[in-house]
């Protein structure tokens, strides 16, 4: 697929690091030019899932989303876009593309693909809520409901699609570009049958690589408690919310660890634990997260909620990100999944 050039799509956003890159008159660079500077350096250039070193792909999220979680939200995206056109065999992206994965479906409004009139292609019709870096990417992998009811992924420029800009209202993640799309009659290039996304083994792998951005954005939470607690400035409460908070931090980062190794040594899923792998991997992830937000919460008050301007984003954004488990939901899937195979007191991943 043709390219239509990053720059002409990109847009700078508020609120940066102090210390993140800058420009030729040394003013921050905005989120999206920071991941497309990202990309061209080849600081994006991961290892694909499975092939002998998820962990550093995962490091590599996690590193990115302690520094910035919006940038993650869309690093994440591009590198999962990257893992599933070589998955599925869809088109090689172009030097200099930025790539997003929209497979959503919440209740609501749909996006439909139909064939096109000479039947040689498809062409895309309808909304699609949640496109992270809607006018950011280049190029998106989006989910659309095909004539039998199934869903089918595929690859579209994204310059033909028109973004909302009052779609996304919240403060947290705000900075991620997450907007509702609306399609017209936009060619679409199929990638692999229907149903193939969400059946592949990189689905699920696709889905701790989620949860190590979510980890990186607990650890930028905790970071200022952790501060305070080694500069001897906390009393022994604050001290046992941040003892409670490493706790579960180390144990997200074992958890991922063990999923990494795991994948890598199936990649292909041949022993079936790619599914209840994930829902674990993510679930206590996203527990980790939730203690952090609130121990943090509880130990610092509103002081650095007012004045630390990365610590309050990071709160905002790492709430709103960890809004892609499904809480209860998710624990009941998980569940149901992981019952028949517990044995002996002991949970096994296959």
């Amino acid at each position: 697929m043709a390219g239509s050039g990053a720059q002409g799509t990109r847009r700078s956003h508020a609120g940066a690091d102090t210390d993140e890159p800058r420009d030729g008159r040394g003013r921050p660079l905005g989120v999206a030019d920071r991941l497309v500077r990202e990309i061209g350096d080849g600081h994006l250039d991961l290892p694909l899932p499975g092939f002998g070193d998820t962990w550093r792909r995962w490091a590599a999220l996690r590193d990115l989303g302690r520094r910035d979680l919006a940038l993650a939200r869309l690093a994440e995206g591009h590198c999962d876009a990257v893992a599933v056109l070589a998955e599925l065999g869809g088109p090689v992206p172009e030097p200099g593309s930025v790539w997003g994965v929209w497979a959503a479906h919440p209740p609501g409004p749909d996006l439909h693909a139909q064939p096109d009139g000479g039947g040689f292609g498809w062409r895309l019709s309808g909304t699609k809520r949640f496109c992270s870096g809607a006018r950011v990417c280049t190029h998106g992998l989006v989910s659309a409901l095909v004539g039998d009811g199934n869903r089918r992924l595929f690859a579209v420029p994204t310059d033909t699609a028109e973004a909302d800009p009052e779609s996304w209202a919240a403060g947290g993640m705000a900075a991620s570009d997450t907007l509702t799309l609306a399609f017209d009659g936009v060619p679409a290039v199929p990638v692999g049958p229907a149903g193939a996304y969400t059946e592949r083994p990189g689905f699920h792998h696709g889905g701790i690589g989620v949860a190590a951005c979510w980890y990186g954005g607990a650890l930028a939470v905790a970071r200022p408690l952790a501060e305070r607690v080694a500069a001897d400035r906390a009393d022994p409460h604050a001290c046992a919310y941040f003892g409670g908070a490493d706790r579960d931090l180390h144990a997200a980062e074992a958890v991922l660890a063990a999923a990494a190794r795991e994948v890598d040594a199936d990649p292909r899923d041949r022993f079936g634990g790619a599914r209840v792998r994930a829902m674990r991997a993510r679930a206590v992830v996203v527990a980790a997260c939730a203690e952090v937000l609130r121990s943090t919460r509880e130990a610092l008050g509103a002081g650095p909620l007012a004045a630390d301007a990365d610590y309050s984003r990071a709160t905002e954004d790492l709430a709103a990100y960890i809004h892609q488990h499904h809480g209860d939901r998710d624990l009941a899937e998980l569940g149901s999944t992981a019952a028949p195979r517990f044995e002996d007191g002991n949970a096994r991943v296959a």
